[in-house]
């Protein structure tokens, strides 16, 4: 048995790198308002890491207004969102200084997110054009988180094994989508709830995340003897 190499990392975006979820709350509440409802909590936690079109069903659904055009709610949202983005992204804790360690280090970076590209543009100027070596943006796959697709999407853009990937997630759709791919997890409480998962590690926040745990997440490889 030896110690198998991290590959690549691949982060996901809201709530994991930064503290962007309440910016959504913000825009969410406001479109509820706009509607003439108030969006419950238990909606709000069940869009986290979703796909806009999956939020959208939900939101509608919720207030009771289904016939609600998703389209004319997602571009509502699109347009506070990114100006939010601006000036109110803050990095969660210990998420940069793992950045920087994992970039310093050489290993491959993707972010993996259900946002949409347009607004991870904007995010992009706070999280460095640089830092990263391939972008999957939730309106660039066929099939969103929970499914397999992004972080599938994302090992073959940096040509790695996705078993010897690493992701970092927040919500239960992207620890779900990352298990699918075969990724090794590790999981940061956010605003969703997450429940201990089989082969996944959970922290409280990423300060206490190094090289080190990432590396302990893989699978040992057995070599023959």
């Amino acid at each position: 048995m030896t110690t198998r190499s991290v590959a690549a990392v691949l982060f996901d975006m809201d709530g994991t790198l930064v503290d962007s979820e309440k910016l959504w709350d913000t825009a969410m509440t406001e479109l509820a308002a706009e509607y003439g409802g108030v969006l419950s909590r238990q909606a709000r936690m069940a869009m986290v890491g979703s796909a806009m079109a999956t939020s959208m069903r939900i939101l509608h659904d919720d207030l009771g207004q289904p016939w609600r055009d998703p389209a004319l709610g997602a571009a509502f949202l699109h347009r506070r969102v990114a100006e939010l983005f601006v000036d109110g992204l803050e990095w969660r804790p210990g998420a940069l200084a793992l950045l920087r360690a994992v970039r310093a280090a050489g290993i491959p970076t993707a972010l993996v997110t259900s946002t949409a590209r347009q607004l991870v543009e904007v995010a992009l100027d706070t999280l460095g054009r640089d830092s990263f070596d391939a972008v999957v943006c939730g309106d660039e796959v066929a099939a969103a988180k929970p499914d397999p697709e992004p972080y599938l999407t994302a090992a073959r853009m940096l040509g790695v094994p996705v078993d010897r990937c690493v992701a970092i997630e927040d919500s239960p759709s992207g620890v779900a989508s990352a298990l699918a791919a075969g990724a090794a997890v590790l999981a940061v409480r956010g605003e969703a709830p997450l429940d201990p998962a089989l082969g996944v590690r959970l922290l409280e926040t990423l300060t206490a995340a190094d090289l080190d745990l990432l590396t302990s997440l893989l699978t040992p490889l057995e070599l023959p003897r």
